[in-house]
């Protein structure tokens, strides 16, 4: 991760900077301002915490009780794209046709969901715009007609409140990049619309070859309004290139080990070191094809990237919705407490699992909202375009 002190630009408002002293920027924001954990009652909060460090306790309920305090923030939800396809739903009463409502999020302990705006294969340009805002305009007003379950958060501190309300934060994004239609103008619209993840994969400036000049300026406008890059999917040049420019963390909103299953989108050993060197975060998907068949092996992949990456760049991606077949035991929103539970019975430590379930996404969020204010000191809007950088 590019070090937040480089490029600095001078601004009509900050004046002449002086080279020997960076400017001040914004302290993040702390803990006692937004807390990763939700309040409740204390005489609750005591019976759970005694019966999560009860090693004769069953490890359904320990997980149970470790979720209560530590709810999951899920990566990645296909829900957006489902919705458009169903002619009435009720994600507050419950909706069976579907893997994710808020009763199967409550009975999960989801506390905040990444709710994806990709696209079918094959739109592009206008067509990419269209669709990326009709999902936007469609998730937004999902949120609205289900306020006692759902609320809109866009930085660490909105995710708290709503769950701290008792409802599940929607952050909106992964969107793919073809959605920009190659200009970083509409990137700011699509920030200022709520986006705050973009696939950085399938387009001509982020490609197999890597990034291109212009690739590279998008990433770090990107880094400017705190929209943070997603690099499941993308091509090894394109995640070493990203990894080193951006002064934000990265996320890949759905990649698991490729040493245990080879799939296109897992990633090799090398490059969940080179992640976890960044503090980026690796959101591993509950998803047969990608981790296999069983609970036992999500939980395997989970063990790997923790072993490789560290315990602070590896999350849970449940990817329902998306089409994909899911592994035994996690079948829908609802099943979070079957993999918390399987493990513990590996003797994963509390700090570790709190890390996996909550607290890795809140501060890669925390960093995202830090950076972004001290970019906005040193940059103005990009105004680049890819003609001119890209030929």
């Amino acid at each position: 991760m590019a070090d937040l002190q480089d490029e600095l630009r001078t601004t009509a408002e900050v004046g002449k900077l002086d080279p020997s002293a960076p400017p001040p920027v914004p302290a993040p924001e702390s803990d006692e301002q937004h807390p990763d954990e939700p309040p409740g009652d204390d005489q609750d909060a005591a019976l759970a915490l005694a019966l999560l460090r009860d090693p004769d306790a069953d490890p359904l309920d320990r997980a149970h009780a470790l979720l209560t305090a530590h709810p999951v923030a899920d990566g990645y939800s296909g829900l957006p794209w489902a919705l458009r396809h169903l002619p009435w739903y009720d994600l507050e009463l419950g909706e069976s046709t579907v893997d994710t409502d808020v009763p199967r999020m409550r009975r999960g302990h989801v506390g905040a969901l990444f709710w994806a705006l990709h696209l079918p294969d094959g739109l592009a340009g206008d067509r990419a715009v269209g669709a990326t805002l009709e999902q936007l305009d469609l998730v937004k007003t999902v949120v609205r007609s289900h306020p006692e379950g759902l609320r809109l958060a866009g930085t660490a501190g909105q995710v708290t409140d709503a769950r701290n309300c008792g409802r599940v934060a929607v952050v909106l994004g992964p969107a793919a990049a073809v959605a920009l239609d190659d200009s970083i103008a509409i990137l700011r619209v699509l920030h200022s619309l709520g986006l705050r993840v973009l696939t950085l994969a399938g387009t001509s400036w982020a490609s197999k070859a890597g990034l291109t000049r212009f690739g590279e300026e998008v990433v770090r406008e990107m880094n400017r309004l705190g929209v943070l890059a997603d690099l499941s999917g993308a091509s090894p040049a394109t995640i070493s290139r990203v990894v080193t420019i951006s002064k934000a963390p990265v996320l890949c909103t759905r990649s698991a080990a490729r040493a245990l299953r080879p799939h296109p989108a897992n990633l090799p050993d090398e490059m969940l070191a080179e992640l976890g060197a960044a503090r980026g975060l690796c959101l591993v998907p509950l998803t047969a094809e990608q981790t296999g068949p069983s609970v036992r092996d999500v939980a395997d992949h989970l063990d790997h990237v923790r072993a490789v990456a560290g315990p602070e760049c590896v999350g849970l991606s449940g990817t329902y919705d998306s089409g994909s077949a899911h592994p035994q035991e996690l079948g829908d929103a609802s099943c979070y407490p079957n993999l918390i539970a399987e493990l513990l019975r590996r003797g994963w430590t509390e700090p570790d699992l709190t890390l996996l379930t909550w607290g890795n996404v809140q501060r890669v969020l925390r960093s995202a909202d830090f950076t972004a204010k001290a970019a906005q000191q040193r940059r103005e809007p990009s105004t680049a375009r890819i003609a001119a950088l890209d030929g």
